[in-house]
């Protein structure tokens, strides 16, 4: 279970560190969450699917080039999905995705905050 919750404390930290440089590809966001997770490869194709179509509508969001009026969007898009996601875990992923949840939340938080 440590070993567990390292690896996925890991995900989030290299997560948000290349965040600054740009939202993660599908294909970087579904590995984060099949290493920190350990999904079973039924998990993998259901949340590809999830995850996929989320970075459609994020790109979509931010093709007009308004950050300020994209952000409260994406936040709502980013929460609608990780329920989605959240729903095919076990109870143990679940709780391992909601911590990174709560880091990737409070990222967002600072982000908006102007980093502060």
């Amino acid at each position: 279970m440590k070993k567990l919750l390292f690896t996925a404390l890991l995900a989030i930290g290299v997560s948000a560190a290349s965040f600054a440089q740009g939202p993660p590809s599908p294909e970087e966001e579904l590995a984060n969450l099949k290493t920190s997770l350990t999904l079973t490869d039924a998990q993998v194709a259901k949340a590809k699917v999830i995850i996929d179509a989320q970075a459609k509508s994020r790109d979509s969001i931010f093709q007009s080039g308004d950050m300020q009026g994209g952000f409260p969007k994406f936040i709502a898009l980013m929460n609608t999905n990780s329920a989605k996601i959240k729903a095919l875990l076990t109870p143990e992923q679940a709780a391992i995705y909601q911590k990174q949840i709560d880091q990737r939340n409070e990222m967002f938080k600072r982000f908006q905050n102007g980093g502060n």
